[in-house]
């Protein structure tokens, strides 16, 4: 009897509790649990299973970790907790880390100075070109730089125009890079003295604009933009007839300025062009420099070459770059390499005083663990993912899409991922021809990845009824075909969820036709 009492008192001690909360705390609970109704979970899991059970992913291996975005609770993952290369993924540590360090609101700057004197419109003594890393110095700002020089009333400089790219260090490429890409402006070098060849600001490359010539058999026409006085184009090129197929390649021949073009391109083509990496970024931005200083009447008596700005040196002139708020935008939509290769190291140098990929990758590392990601289960190679040796789990990468929505800069974070469908290339972004006609379109926002044998793709996406989820997708190893209609599949199926609210109006099971198993049906 002694027990039953107590037991009696417990139990009229707990109702009491239950019915003096208030209405919204029980119904909250309520809510909660028919959200996580484990029978729901189990229907969808058995989707996204068949989802990845599709041949095309035969021997490929497969990571998923998808997450509740209010609390952060994996609602599905299949090994998730696998490492995996993350391909351009990589860009969203890249992105969170520098919003955290270097604020939005950061520019980098490039600089002029001297330590010479004023003697009239003579400057004797040597100007010093020092940069930080800029990638959007157009050839727009260095003609606006040497107009700049001019009227401050230089018309001579008698020294040397001296080039200072120590901002960050000497090593140019990423070590695990491939060598094919060297050429290709996915693998420009990197240098803390660069330009940009137009509004994209891939860095370190310049623009070739071919079009057929006016006669058959007779070389196409290339333009360069900008003029880069020390690259060679060697023309093995020709014009065919109209209509006929045109194969066309311009590569850059490793480890010297020439570049070589190969190929036909029928008459009366449309112009194509191609982004060509420069071997030197420093010298090459040196030497649009000079030509613009030229172009607006500035004689410059001495030579050009590397070397540091003096403690002792005064500032001519200076420009700076956008805000980084603004650089996020062709950064994570365009996926742009160069940017994140320059990010990562501008991290090193602006936080640990050291511009390498060394120090700049331990600056994220540190930010990372700071946010609840597991950081000895990672391995980060470069800022940009081109690394085949870069590893990160998918629940990982999730865990960092959950925290980062408590940062102040999210909504910046957030904008910068490209938008599934959207047409416009600065708002959908590599994502602009995926799930189209979708309840995800115009809805996920998510980080696309692509190597050999690798696809990625992580972000966010509303369910049918407005709950947010997280989701990473990780694929590698895979022979063929880019899995990117997997991917797809699995976040148009996010997109049509909906949850369960109330009672099912059916208990069993519906099976398909094609045998596949259907959400049960809610009021």
């Amino acid at each position: 009897m002694y027990r039953k009492g107590w037991l009696f008192l417990l139990l009229f001690v707990f109702l009491a509790i239950m019915f003096s909360l208030p209405e919204q705390v029980v119904n909250g609970q309520q809510e909660e649990v028919e959200r996580l109704n484990p029978r729901w979970r189990q229907q969808l899991a058995k989707k996204l299973d068949k989802i990845i059970d599709d041949p095309m992913l035969a021997g490929a291996s497969v990571g998923i970790s998808i997450r509740f975005a209010e609390t952060g609770e994996v609602l599905y993952e299949h090994e998730g907790d696998r490492r995996l290369v993350p391909a351009s993924n990589q860009k969203l540590l890249v992105a969170s880390a520098v919003l955290h360090h270097l604020g939005a609101d950061y520019r980098f700057v490039t600089s002029l100075w001297t330590e010479g004197e004023r003697n009239g419109g003579v400057l004797q003594g040597n100007p010093y070109l020092k940069g930080q890393g800029d990638p959007t110095l157009t050839p727009d700002r260095l003609r606006l730089l040497a107009q700049q020089v001019k009227d401050a009333g230089i018309e001579r400089i008698a020294g040397d125009l001296i080039l200072d790219d120590s901002w960050f260090d000497e090593v140019r490429l990423g070590e695990d890079w491939a060598w094919d890409n060297e050429s290709s402006y996915v693998g420009a070098p990197v240098s803390a003295l660069t330009f940009s060849p137009n509004e994209d600001y891939d860095a370190a490359t310049v623009l070739l604009q071919i079009t057929p010539g006016q006669e058959l058999g007779e070389a196409v026409q290339v333009y360069m933009m900008p003029l880069v006085s020390s690259i060679q184009i060697e023309n093995r090129a020709t014009t065919v007839a109209q209509g006929a197929k045109w194969s066309l390649s311009a590569e850059r021949e490793h480890g010297t300025p020439k570049i070589i073009i190969k190929g036909t391109v029928p008459k009366q083509t449309s112009p194509v062009r191609r982004w060509v990496s420069v071997w030197d970024p420093t010298v090459a931005t040196g030497e649009v420099f000079l030509h613009y200083l030229s172009e607006v009447g500035v004689v410059v008596e001495g030579e050009m070459q590397k070397g540091r700005k003096p403690e002792h040196a005064v500032i001519l002139l200076s420009q700076e770059s956008i805000p980084l708020r603004e650089l996020l935008i062709p950064f994570m939509k365009l996926s742009n390499n160069s940017h994140a290769e320059i990010l990562t190291k501008s991290l090193g140098r602006v936080v640990k005083n050291e511009g390498s990929w060394k120090a700049g990758l331990q600056v994220i590392r540190e930010y990372l663990h700071s946010k609840g990601v597991q950081t000895e289960t990672l391995l980060l190679r470069d800022g940009s993912g081109m690394s085949h040796l870069n590893l990160l789990p998918p629940e990982e990468v999730t865990a960092l899409l959950y925290h980062v929505q408590e940062e102040p800069y999210f909504e910046l974070f957030y904008n910068s991922l490209p938008q599934a469908g959207h047409p416009e290339r600065l708002i959908g972004g590599t994502m602009r021809n995926r799930l189209r006609g979708t309840l995800a379109e115009g809805n996920a926002r998510a980080k696309t990845g692509s190597l050999t044998a690798v696809d990625t793709l992580a972000g966010y996406v509303n369910t049918k009824d407005g709950q947010p989820l997280i989701f990473a997708i990780f694929i590698n190893n895979f022979i063929g075909a880019h899995p990117t209609a997997i991917e797809d599949e699995i976040v148009r199926v996010l997109a049509e969820t909906q949850f369960p609210h109330g009672k099912p109006v059916e208990e069993e099971k519906n099976e398909g036709v094609d045998g596949s198993i259907e959400m049960e049906s809610y009021q």
